[in-house]
């Protein structure tokens, strides 16, 4: 038997196998001519959705800072206004029991400087 006379059944099966590996690639993928296709305008509309959702998200958290900023803003003032107050009133109670004003209001009630002061000996003890 020649190999010429075997050509045709050859070309025939090459054929045939062609034709039942396209159809057997062909039902790997799913048909798309059912209408369950993925809609461009859906897809669109998602990631335009969860754009606007993440915006707001930031927006509100930038809203919260910046109301974080003029509440701290606002505590540094009053810090400020306390801490000055409080070295007014310092520097009051400085002056007030400074020796020289504490002689003139004791003079000015009427008391006098002792011209003999007694000194009292606490390490001696009493019997």
């Amino acid at each position: 038997m020649a190999m010429t006379a075997i050509a045709p059944a050859i070309t025939k099966t090459t054929s045939f196998v062609a034709q039942k590996s396209s159809l057997v690639a062909l039902r790997i993928v799913a048909d798309a001519s059912a209408g369950k296709q993925a809609n461009r305008k859906f897809f669109a509309l998602f990631v335009t959705s969860i754009g606007f959702i993440f915006l707001l998200a930031l927006l509100f958290i930038n809203t919260l800072l910046a109301q974080d900023a003029f509440e701290i803003s606002k505590l540094q003032a009053e810090l400020k206004l306390s801490s000055d107050q409080y070295e007014a009133i310092t520097r009051e109670i400085e002056r007030i029991s400074s020796p020289a004003v504490l002689s003139h209001e004791a003079a000015k009630l009427g008391m006098k400087p002792s011209l003999t002061p007694t000194f009292l000996n606490l390490d001696v003890p009493r019997g």
